[in-house]
């Protein structure tokens, strides 16, 4: 059943009064003025403007570190070297600082994969679902303070932002989110690096060490550098020492600057191409730790005013160092990190990968249900997003391949699937393993597990879908478990002979995997970046919920993976579009994915019913309802209207000039202060038209309407992230803003002309210069001088 949460108060009310500055944005001037509020003309003085506005604040919010330096977690737990031994096989050489517990010789096997003889080098990774008993006694302190914000959440208006980002910290915790959904503590990430060196004088003639780098942390890529030269130090000096020096530099890596941001914050990054965006934070979280200097008198301020710190070239990664041995070693870790994200992979190459042969020579799957969603030719990569979803045993296999490069395909695969929303795949995951370990990877349902022995290829009882990495196919098994039959399989097939009658050319890709497939190698061969097919995935993945939560509302009449909204109703008598209250309007209802008619929306539906149902039964989809349960307040700020569901009703639906208005309307009034912009941008992202369809509000022919979307617009001018999507909105919507505020101006200064005298109209003539056309003010030229 679908949930509804206690009523919180609208933002609106929160920044209803003019007298109040909202946090983090400097409060609108009511003048009439024009060109003093116009966001081409604040733009370019921004970066100033918002330094002055920090520093003059009465309480500014401080900006949290993601790892501050008290912080008792470290970096990396562990360092383990093992080597092969001609008479014992796999054995542990060290462990540093102390033992880890389990299986050695199991970990030394999986320290030194299989053929690592034949080759000089190579990379493999693994988890290890390790708890920490002596870390109790912090994760409970933790856990009482977090609960303790929690239980404190109803407040006064004024404190509602600080407890916004309290609520961030709980739902935004990994740690918190694993414990909570009953899987166990984090896992421990662990990057080995496995080297094979000839040597003529031993039995074997080559010595093959291994080391390991044991984290918490998911970018455990960063440590590749290190790891190769502690190995080559180890070979040298196989003692502890050499173990202790690289334990306590990578320890004393500090990214107590790089700063902790909201899970909305988090989406407008990472969907963002934009090097500078929320640089803000950087700066803030800089000059917040020049000021505890200053106090605790370490550094005197520079004469100068020069700073100790740089700011980051791109706010996608932090910039910091390692130094090992007296060598700084540069290292970027990652600002944003997604669930089910872990280590350095490529979602370009892993498309590539089973893109290109089915390109060249289509081969017809198996059909199943889950996974066949668009007939026997289902593009292979949706195939195995299909696989993934419905927990289906999957294998990567590559036959003379390094394993590390098998391992990067499962981590890829994991990510692709989860798009950033979904988790539990990689507490499921064996990046690599062996022949040996198989009777306890098939007690693991729904397991993604890579390999390198070929015997796995002729066990097909083993695997569900079989992914070879050389050849670039997808193998279904003959031996997957068939689809069940389900109440809404059966629903939908008594809609289909409604939807036989009304046929059209679209049906031949009812889901839109085709096309979107089709994008997305256009996206790849168009060399947009790898940012961009994440994005884009994310959003694959975004829909396919949604779709599932309206597949569950039709058939069930509730669904568990959306919280209807205050004064929402799940009736025919409360339709999309309709205002409960006339005199407010937020109070427009709708909600969920947007179709552009009912026949397509069942078409859809039809089409994904096997995959939604065989996904409801899946470790996935009862992480996803917990998630949103947790996220609800930090990922919805503004609870009605749904922001989301509107703003697709712009982009899919031809509207009445009236249904229209209601949503601008509705828009200006809830999105006022700083998380609301945040979260319309989350559902305007650059790579999918931006504030476009927000700024075609401008053009309405209520000229109500188009002020309020004019005001909305100042609003996201000035906020730290919407001022560049504000900068890619195109002139001719400025040209529109700007012919508002004129309007607006002309409206304000009539009655104060009297006599007759005529109001200025032309650019320039009003404020003592020579006129100057519309399309000047939008290139943000000055005004002219006079001659």
């Amino acid at each position: 059943m679908a949930t509804i949460l206690p009523y919180r108060p609208s933002n609106d009310s929160l920044s209803a009064s003019n007298n109040r500055q909202t946090i983090g944005l400097p409060r609108l001037s009511p003048a009439a003025s024009f060109i003093g509020r116009s966001p081409s003309s604040s733009h370019g003085s921004y970066r100033r403007r918002s330094t002055e506005n920090a520093a003059s604040s009465s309480r500014p919010r401080r900006c949290k570190a993601q790892y501050p330096l008290d912080s008792p977690e470290r970096h990396v737990e562990y360092i383990l070297v093992a080597s092969f031994h001609i008479d014992r096989g796999p054995i542990m050489e060290h462990q540093y600082p102390a033992a880890i517990s389990g299986d050695e010789s199991m970990l030394a096997e999986l320290m030194l994969p299989d053929q690592t003889h034949v080759r000089s080098q190579d990379w493999t990774m693994f988890f290890l679902h390790k708890d920490t008993s002596g870390d109790e006694d912090i994760d409970s302190a933790v856990g009482k303070r977090k609960r303790k914000r929690k239980s404190h959440y109803h407040g006064s208006p004024e404190e509602a932002d600080i407890q916004d980002e309290n609520l961030d910290e709980i739902s935004d915790d990994p740690e918190s989110s694993d414990d909570e959904s009953g899987e166990g503590p984090p896992l421990m990430y662990v990057l080995n690096l496995v080297n094979t060196k000839q040597d003529n004088t031993v039995r074997r003639g080559a010595v093959v060490k291994a080391m390991a780098i044991c984290t918490r942390h998911s970018f455990l890529h960063i440590y590749k550098p290190l790891l190769l030269l502690a190995l080559e130090d180890y070979f040298k000096s196989p003692f502890p020492e050499t173990l202790a020096s690289l334990y306590d530099a990578v320890n004393a890596m500090d990214l107590s600057l790089m700063p902790k941001m909201s899970i909305l914050e988090r989406h407008i990054l990472q969907s963002s191409n934009t090097k500078d965006m929320f640089l803000e934070k950087f700066e803030q979280m800089i000059r917040q730790r020049e000021e505890e200097e200053l106090q605790d008198g370490e550094y005197p301020p520079s004469p100068k005013k020069m700073s100790r710190y740089a700011l980051p070239r791109d706010t996608h990664e932090y910039e910091s160092k390692v130094v090992y041995n007296d060598i700084p070693i540069p290292v970027k870790i990652p600002t944003v990190i997604w669930p089910e994200t872990v280590g350095d992979f490529s979602l370009i190459q892993l498309i590539q990968t089973f893109a290109v042969p089915h390109a060249a020579s289509p081969q017809a799957f198996t059909a199943h249900p889950h996974l066949t969603t668009s007939g026997p030719f289902t593009h292979p990569v949706i195939v195995l997003v299909n696989a993934i979803l419905t927990q289906k045993r999957v294998v990567f296999l590559g036959h003379n391949r390094p394993s590390g490069e098998v391992a990067e395909a499962v981590l890829a695969a994991c990510a692709l699937a989860s798009g950033g929303i979904l988790r539990g795949f990689t507490r499921h995951a064996f990046p690599y393993t062996d022949l040996s370990k198989i009777d306890d990877l098939l007690k693991v349902p729904g397991f993604i597990a890579g390999v390198t022995n070929p015997t796995f290829a002729n066990h097909p009882e083993w695997w569900d879908v079989m992914c070879d990495l050389p050849t670039g196919r997808i193998k279904i098994s003959s031996h997957v478990e068939p689809a069940p039959v389900t109440e809404g399989l059966l629903f939908f097939q008594q809609q289909n002979s409604l939807l036989a009658n009304n046929a059209s050319h679209a049906t031949h890709d009812p889901t839109g995997d085709t096309l979107f497939m089709e994008d997305i190698l256009r996206s790849i061969s168009q060399r947009h970046g790898e940012n961009v097919i994440r994005a884009k995935w994310r959003a694959y993945i975004t829909k396919f919920v949604r779709v599932a939560a309206a597949f569950e509302e039709t058939v069930y009449g509730a669904s568990n993976l959306y919280v209807i909204g205050p004064g929402e109703e799940l009736s025919p008598d409360s339709p999309t579009g309709h205002q409960s209250d006339a005199s407010d309007p937020t109070t427009l209802r709708g909600h969920g994915y947007v179709w552009t008619d009912d026949t397509a929306k069942q078409r859809e539906l039809s089409a994904s019913v096997s995959r939604i149902e065989g996904w409801r039964n899946t470790r996935s989809y009862y992480s996803y309802i917990q998630d949103i349960a947790a996220m609800y307040f930090p990922a919805r700020p503004i609870q009605r209207p749904d922001i989301h569901h509107h703003h697709d009703r712009l982009r899919a639906i031809k509207l009445t000039h009236s249904e229209a208005a209601s949503i601008y309307l509705a828009f200006s009034r809830s999105v006022q202060d700083y998380a609301g912009i945040c979260q319309l941008l989350t559902v305007a992202p650059e790579n999918q038209a931006g504030l476009f369809y927000v700024s075609m509000g401008l053009f309405h022919p209520d000229q109500a309407v188009r002020e309020a979307t004019a005001d909305l617009l100042d609003r996201i001018a000035v906020h730290p992230a919407g001022r560049h999507f504000w900068a890619h909105v195109s002139r001719f919507a400025k040209l529109g803003h700007i012919r508002v505020k004129r309007e607006r101006d002309a409206a304000t200064q009539s009655p104060i002309s009297g006599g007759g005298s005529p109001v200025p109209t032309s650019f320039g003539a009003s404020f003592g210069g020579e006129p100057q056309s519309l399309v000047g003010v939008a290139m943000g030229i000055g005004l002219k001088r006079r001659s």
